[in-house]
């Protein structure tokens, strides 16, 4: 089974810095807050970089 993306929307700060990295994967909504454009969008490794630069730690691995 594939992974797939998962945010913590409780942990985000909105600091925008996954949908300014990885805009084809991320996204912010209408409350400033990260949400999941499409999780397939980029390569896992891509991904994982996103998530380890993450600084609220609310983006994980599902």
């Amino acid at each position: 089974m594939a992974k797939t993306v998962i945010v913590n929307r409780d942990e985000c700060t909105g600091c925008e810095l996954c949908a300014d990295t990885l805009p084809e994967v991320f996204e912010m909504d209408a409350d400033g807050l990260c949400r999941i454009k499409d999780p397939t969008g980029a390569s896992e490794d891509k991904i994982q970089e996103v998530i380890d630069s993450c600084p609220a730690e609310c983006l994980h691995w599902k």
